[in-house]
């Protein structure tokens, strides 16, 4: 039977286990330990009593204070849709040119454009909307479908090439080799051709091909780009006589873009956005420096 002794060194009472002659010390709990815990238990029942807590079925306790998240978010959110509705109440009535040269509503554009866009468009286009390969940048003055603030409206409403929308614009690029339209000769000629409107020097020692690929863009591609490649912006054909290139403008990028066409999508924003963000997402990127 163990039997507990008086410790001789600290003053402590032994539990009376003893291991290979190390003797187990019945030390008492801190009083600092039982202030804690006693304090916990206290804190414990007043929240209890003032915050809501417990769950009773499809409820619960409300608390005397009833301090409810859920109710304090729901008000918030209700005052901040108060305080929104008059501006855009505003920007709803009025026309691009009066919102463009009202400074306080185009405050309210900025901020709730930079908003949207980081929400919607950010991911494809970038947060600064100068896109990345295959989404074009918005900050220029580059449009496929045009820059006027109507237009641009129409393309965020119906997208591109999106099966959401039965108005959706609609534009591709056909694959002239990879359907056999073109033989590769064919191919690499016009893509000579082709780089050659945007940067002439490029027809140095390639008369030939440049001359071949001219025949060949006459037959195949001026009914979208023009006898010039200047594009056609009622198919959102783009210009292909500067430097603003959506897959790229190398020769290598454009031959694959011949070789295998391109056929980009953008969502329709319609059923996702109501007509007054659609509008001020439009006025956030004409004053990003888009509009012509």
């Amino acid at each position: 039977m163990a039997v507990s002794e008086r410790d001789p060194h600290s003053g402590h009472m032994t539990t009376g286990h003893e291991w290979n002659g190390i003797k187990e010390l019945n030390t008492p709990v801190p009083k600092a330990v039982w202030l804690f815990l006693i304090l916990t238990v206290i804190f414990s029942i007043g929240y209890w009593i003032l915050m809501p807590a417990w769950p009773l079925g499809k409820t619960h306790t409300r608390g005397l204070l009833d301090n409810d998240q859920r109710e304090i978010v729901a008000r918030r959110v209700s005052a901040a849709a108060e305080a929104r509705s008059n501006w855009m109440h505003q920007i709803g009535a009025m026309s691009y040119g009066q919102i463009s040269a009202n400074p306080e509503l185009m405050a309210y554009v900025r901020e709730d454009g930079y908003r949207l866009f980081g929400d919607n468009c950010a991911a494809c286009h970038g947060m600064d909307a100068k896109g990345n390969s295959g989404f074009p940048n918005l900050t220029d003055r580059d449009w496929l479908w045009g820059g006027s603030p109507d237009t641009i409206a129409h393309t965020i409403e119906v997208g591109i090439n999106s099966p959401a929308s039965k108005d959706t614009r609609v534009s591709q690029m056909l694959a002239f080799g990879k359907d056999g339209t073109l033989d590769n000769d064919a191919v690499l000629a016009v893509a000579d051709y082709v780089k050659t409107l945007s940067d002439p020097a490029w027809a140095k020692g390639k008369a030939a091909s440049v001359a071949k690929g001219r025949e060949v863009f006459a037959a195949n591609c001026v009914a979208c780009h023009g006898d010039q490649g200047h594009g056609n912006l009622q198919v959102g054909a783009p210009n292909l006589t500067d430097q603003t290139w959506l897959y790229g403008g190398d020769i290598s990028a454009i031959y694959t873009t011949i070789y295998e066409g391109r056929q980009g999508e953008m969502p329709a924003w319609a059923h996702r956005l109501s007509p007054v963000d659609r509008k001020i997402l439009t006025l956030y990127l004409l004053d990003r420096g888009g509009k012509q």
